[in-house]
């Protein structure tokens, strides 16, 4: 095998499927890029074994063939290079490589391509056709409330729920629950489905920032995103999601409008007082009217902040996590906010108050049971 290729062009696609890599993988060739040239058109493709996304782009090509190829070594060497035209080439005997630049060679050790895990194929059950843009927004709104528990696999990934006039995308950590529906994104029928998160995280480093068309395709097991010049495949998580709609209060009457950034700044600045441990702020609200605060009784630390708002409920304490909250805050672009409570033990909602016309985002919060200082 043998190819010339700009070295800025391979250092790129190959950053973009790399994440897939894993530190300690199951198999020792799975710290490989797989390699294959065809021709002018070069293949690369990372596993492991969950996941496997492959890039493909031109190269001028020699003398066609594929190598195994360890990963670090590659992108280390690719990127303490200037840009320039490099030539690789392998030994398809020996799995020997050699990476020519204008001034010197390196040579690496690879292994046979045949070892390397095959490409799942997809069965294609079901398939949808949505934007980069769309797609990402709906990752960006989701992946932050996925849980980190692998005691409870299916809230490690994010729901995508295809309801016929409507597609939900859910997640949540049974302490906070984003729903992001899009009422834009129309299916024939309905089904649904778990998404990992690092298969999602991958997506949402790669999708380009635009109308770019991506195709995803299921089936009952796997999962096939396809886009530019790159492709993901990655398992589904064959586990029951949460009733998560019996979690959504339906009577939460208690409506404050707020400035989504000055409510989050305050936040911040009253969580620097609260405890490290629970992270709990106090919200105590009245006629148009917010105080936040919050204390630190083992450092006899306190601090409160009074905000204007918009509010004609009934009087009320209660409790957040001041971490969960500015992070949901956050990940919204909104001017302002409407956060609708009705008890201080019942479950919160933040919903932008100027949403676009085809997405509904609906945020949970749990609060948490306040303290006995006043």
């Amino acid at each position: 095998m043998k190819f010339l290729v700009a070295s800025n062009v391979l250092l790129k696609q190959l950053s973009a499927i790399n994440g897939v890599v894993a530190s300690n993988p199951i198999i020792p060739i799975l710290e490989n890029i797989l390699v294959e040239l065809e021709g002018n058109k070069l293949m690369l493709t990372a596993s492991d074994l969950q996941t496997v996304m492959t890039t493909t782009l031109e190269v001028e090509g020699f003398e066609n063939g594929s190598i195994a190829l360890p990963a670090r070594l590659l992108l280390e060497t690719l990127r303490s290079l200037p840009e320039q035209p490099v030539t690789i080439g392998a030994d398809q005997g020996t799995f020997g490589a050699e990476i020519a630049t204008q001034n010197g060679r390196f040579k690496l050790s690879g292994e046979n391509p045949i070892d390397f895990p095959r490409i799942p194929e997809v069965a294609k059950n079901q398939s949808i056709s949505l934007s980069a843009l769309t797609l990402g927004e709906a990752i960006a709104n989701t992946l932050l409330a996925v849980s980190n528990d692998d005691m409870r696999p299916a809230m490690t990934g994010v729901l995508i729920q295809m309801m016929g006039d409507h597609t939900n995308f859910v997640a949540t950590d049974g302490h906070r629950l984003v729903r992001y529906r899009r009422t834009d994104l129309k299916t024939e029928g309905s089904s649904s489905l778990i998404l990992p998160k690092k298969a999602l995280s991958l997506l949402k480093s790669t999708l380009p920032a635009d109308e770019t068309p991506v195709t995803v395709e299921f089936s009952s097991s796997n999962a096939f995103f396809s886009f530019q010049s790159f492709q993901l495949i990655c398992r589904i998580i064959d586990e029951r999601f949460p009733e998560y709609e019996n979690a959504i209060p339906k009577e939460n009457n208690e409506i404050l409008t707020i400035n989504r950034l000055e409510f989050l700044s305050s936040v911040k600045r009253i969580s620097i007082y609260s405890n490290k441990t629970t992270h709990q702020i106090r919200l105590k609200l009245s006629a148009n009217k917010l105080t936040l605060s919050a204390e630190d009784l083992d450092y006899s630390n306190e601090a409160n902040e009074a905000l204007t708002c918009d509010y004609a409920g009934k009087d009320m304490e209660i409790g957040f996590n001041a971490k969960l909250i500015s992070e949901l805050l956050s990940n919204l672009s909104s001017k302002f906010v409407d956060i609708k409570l009705s008890e201080p033990n019942k479950a919160g909602l933040i919903i932008p108050s100027d949403q676009d016309e085809a997405e509904d985002i609906l945020l949970l919060v749990m609060p948490v049971m306040l303290n006995s200082y006043n």
